[in-house]
């Protein structure tokens, strides 16, 4: 393993990296009790350079919306309908035929004027806020390999995901709650790799919550013991730790059985902390209603709570499954989309920016591609990996400005093409870290999040 403020790599394995007998948050210090032994996402005392934000939400449109529909006007969409120009003669998953009509409308918003779609009237107020990458396109236009790609940097589901490379690189700012926290609806039959640490040690991995339930204690499966105290839970789990450690200790130590003795303790603490971090209702009633009550809506404030308590890397996703692969009846659930995003997305923007805290959270919107704007079936749009757009906004963002280009009617990144390896090496550089640097060594090499490639999009920091 290796994680460096300089280019030469330094030893920093499990043992050295422990940071022992940390007394444990606010929730215990009541009780009095104490975390038995260390952590290792304790944070950083240091980056490999002045970070300009402490943490991350990301709200994840799976399935992948159209670019045309939100951020990138193209006019020449309506002008041609029907017709299938030079420029969308690209090959797609599926077939398509003649552009698909734009129905909606644009309008330019702020003192910026950036353009923004009217199915977005309450997030347009933001405009200057944001940053829209106009020109962003990855390798695979499949949902699998795309997914991995956008969360574990590779289109395999070999390696640890972008969350697990942050918590790595950083380590927890609140030892009573994970790190790294994924916010999904419903049961995640297909996406758990997407939030896995892979190889890096368990303890990185995120952390699934099934947000369909607002109560923490459904929420959370088994969040308190049924029959038993904090201090006597306190006193069984120190003797299974000293079993544990007497049977890591005749094993070298073995990272697995460290991650589980960790996950032990984490679920310990998070009796308390969890049930005040994931209580929407403990809102005001107007911090509610400013919200709304969709299960997006709910995630957007869960996220807002987790970031203020440190969590340092938070995923939102829209609804479980592809709700954005849009392969029949575009324009239809298009609008039913974007009025279920709309307001929460402003509401996230305008809490964040009141409580101070936009200066030094990254958000960061988009899908894992985007979609065609030739027609698939008689009203559907197919998927798009040659062209699409993302958003980031606050910490160290260049706010009310757009970056990169698509070709006359959106298909293809043709100006400021940003790949994904590109987006995660901004991401790292914003938290204070050189995405060539924060490697982890494995099988006899050096891996990190964006392979062996990505830049940082100056173009879009402030």
């Amino acid at each position: 393993m290796s994680w460096s403020a300089s280019r030469e790599p330094v030893s920093d394995d499990l043992v050295t990296r422990r940071v022992a007998l940390q007394t444990v948050g606010s929730g215990f210090a009541s009780l009095g009790l104490a975390s038995a032994f260390g952590t290792e996402v304790a944070p950083r005392q240091q980056t490999h350079f002045a970070p300009r934000a402490k943490r991350v939400i990301h709200l994840f449109m799976n399935g992948g919306p159209f670019q045309g529909d939100f951020f990138d006007e193209k006019p020449a969409i309506n002008k041609y309908v029907g017709q299938r120009p030079a420029e969308v003669q690209l090959r797609t998953e599926n077939a398509t035929s003649g552009l698909l009509p734009v129905p909606f409308g644009f309008r330019q918003n702020g003192e910026s004027g950036l353009s923004v779609s009217r199915l977005l009237p309450k997030f347009g107020e933001f405009m200057d806020d944001i940053c829209v990458l106009k020109g962003c396109y990855t390798d695979n236009p499949n949902h699998g390999p795309a997914l991995f790609l956008m969360n574990n940097g590779t289109i395999t589901p070999t390696r640890p995901s972008m969350g697990s490379w942050m918590l790595y690189g950083l380590g927890s700012e609140n030892q009573n709650l994970p790190g790294y926290i994924v916010l999904c609806p419903g049961r995640p039959v297909r996406f758990a790799e997407l939030w896995s640490s892979s190889f890096l040690p368990g303890e990185f991995q995120g952390s699934y919550i099934n947000h369909s339930e607002l109560n923490p204690q459904k929420m959370i499966p088994f969040l308190r013991h049924a029959s038993r105290d904090a201090a006597t839970q306190r006193r069984q789990l120190d003797l299974l730790r000293d079993f544990d450690r007497e049977h890591a200790a005749a094993r070298d130590n073995d990272p697995a059985l460290e991650a589980r003795i960790k996950a032990m303790e984490t679920a310990f603490r998070m009796q308390f902390a969890a049930t005040d971090a994931f209580d929407i209702n403990r809102e005001p009633a107007d911090i509610r209603a400013e919200y709304g009550t969709s299960h997006f809506a709910n995630g957007c404030l869960m996220a807002r709570r987790l970031a203020e308590r440190g969590v340092r890397f938070i995923q939102v996703y829209y609804g479980n499954g592809q709700p954005w692969d849009t392969h029949s009846n575009h324009n239809d659930a298009t609008v039913k989309l974007a009025a279920d995003i709309d307001q929460p997305m402003a509401a996230l923007l305008r809490d964040l920016k009141r409580r101070g805290m936009l200066e030094d959270t990254l958000v960061m919107w988009g899908g894992e591609f985007g979609r065609t704007p030739t027609t698939e079936g008689s009203n559907g749009r197919d998927h798009n990996h040659y062209g699409y757009c993302m958003w980031l906004a606050g910490a160290g963002i260049r706010g009310g400005t757009a970056y990169g280009a698509t070709d006359e009617f959106g298909f293809r990144a043709v100006q400021g093409r940003v790949h994904v390896h590109d987006l995660h090496a901004t991401v790292l550089h914003l938290l204070g870290l050189d995405h060539e640097r924060l490697t982890y060594r494995y099988a006899g090499r050096d891996f990190r999040l964006t392979d062996v490639s990505g830049r940082v999009v100056r173009e879009a920091l402030s």
